[in-house]
């Protein structure tokens, strides 16, 4: 018997294949495209191959700029592996034992400034952080850590950092309720049986839990580095697109932005934008193919 074609499952998957096509995979590949392309003075397209890209990666005017928001890029990561998925995951952790006083509370109030628009995140700390009018040096102060404040925003040395441990400090509820759901979903009877057999909460964490939840913190360690090198809202709102002082906050993003748009000197360049864009979705391809080639891989074969 001949069976009929399965019109329902093309019916239900055409709005979504359409919106995707439409306002993702399209605009990705004319990005790809527009890369290979030179822009004349009268505005005139021109095949150039890989002149771009050559031009971003060993030209010494673009070079420098490009390298030192790779470099930027990858330390803003770094921190919020090393500090935003960690306390994450000790929130988690805390929120989800038994008999805590308020965790919804808690929950709710570490979540909040996921909610909040980043341009009001950026213009809130600038203002906390301002050594002119701001109240972190009285904050400071009624703890006896006065002496420690300093313009960290305005200084090369620190002004990523800081930047970073805003985003940390705002994004932190994402990996927190990701990481809790997860651990809600450890099976209670293997618990129980741990328990029985004597062993302590910190025992069945680290042997029990942690294992189980290992999908969950390699899905969280690949979405924050997907989302830190597409950052770009949080610097441009505090630091502007010049990424200062002296691009020390530089970032892909704000790299690419100069370059497409334009930015008081500098004039913006469609074509060299798109290589920039190109280059940025090659690292975040190869970031996202090493985390499935040599994590996923063996978390896959771990559950078998």
């Amino acid at each position: 018997m001949k069976r009929a074609f399965p019109w329902h499952i093309v019916v239900f998957l055409a709005p979504a294949v359409l919106v995707y096509s439409l306002f993702s995979a399209l605009p990705l590949i004319d990005t790809l495209r527009l890369g290979f392309y030179a822009t004349s003075e009268a505005g005139h397209y021109s095949f150039a191959g890989l002149a771009n890209y050559a031009t971003i990666l060993f030209d010494p005017q673009w070079s420098q700029a490009f390298w030192n928001a790779m470099w930027n890029n990858l330390k803003f990561f770094l921190i919020h592996m090393l500090l935003q998925n960690p306390i994450g995951l000790v929130l988690a952790t805390l929120f989800s034992l038994k008999g805590l006083r308020g965790e919804r509370t808690y929950r709710t109030l570490i979540f909040l400034p996921t909610l909040l628009s980043v341009v009001i995140i950026g213009f809130i700390w600038q203002l906390i952080l301002s050594p002119l009018w701001g109240v972190g040096e009285s904050l400071l102060s009624y703890a006896g850590l006065a002496d420690y404040f300093a313009p960290w925003l305005g200084q090369e040395s620190s002004a990523l950092f800081t930047i970073a441990l805003v985003s940390v400090w705002q994004y932190i509820g994402i990996p927190m309720m990701l990481i809790y759901a997860a651990l809600l979903a450890v099976p209670e009877e293997i618990v129980e049986a741990a328990h029985a057999e004597g062993a302590g909460a910190l025992r069945i964490f680290w042997e029990i839990k942690l294992p189980l939840i290992w999908p969950t913190l390699g899905l969280v360690t690949i979405l924050t580095f997907v989302a830190n090198f597409n950052a770009f809202d949080l610097v441009y709102s505090v630091k502007g697109a010049l990424a200062g002082p002296n691009y020390a906050t530089d970032i892909l993003g704000t790299f690419f932005y100069r370059t497409f748009f334009g930015y008081q000197a500098q004039i913006g360049s469609p074509t060299m934008g798109a290589a920039v864009a190109t280059l940025m979705f090659l690292v975040i391809l190869a970031g996202v193919g090493m985390y499935f080639y040599l994590v996923q891989r063996k978390l896959t074969r771990y559950e078998l």
